[in-house]
């Protein structure tokens, strides 16, 4: 093998690894998960930073305790984020599975 090839092939090699975590990123930039709460009154939605990207209520809100609010916002929120994670995670061991190949 001349040190041409040896390049070339490191070249190729280098950029398909820059084409897989472009790839990686654009799939973490993607990620949008929104959850409702169980009796519908609360939205949340975060992206794969879990940060939170959208809110929104029913008017059913109205009929909560504050405690039950509070709860309600805190749960739904948490299984929205707990949802990114997992998917963020899940992105994350394919790509290290992928490299490992």
């Amino acid at each position: 093998m001349d040190v041409v090839e040896t390049m070339d092939e490191l070249i190729a090699r280098v950029q398909q690894q820059v084409y897989r975590l472009t790839d990686l990123r654009d799939a973490m930039t993607g990620i949008l998960i929104t959850e409702t709460s169980s009796d519908g009154t609360v939205t949340v939605e975060v992206n794969g930073n879990v940060a939170l990207t959208g809110l929104s209520f029913t008017g059913a809100i109205s009929k909560l305790t504050p405690e039950q609010f509070e709860k309600t916002l805190v749960d739904t929120a948490r299984a929205a984020a707990h949802r990114a994670v997992t998917e963020l995670g899940e992105l994350i061991n394919d790509f290290n599975a992928e490299s490992t190949r």
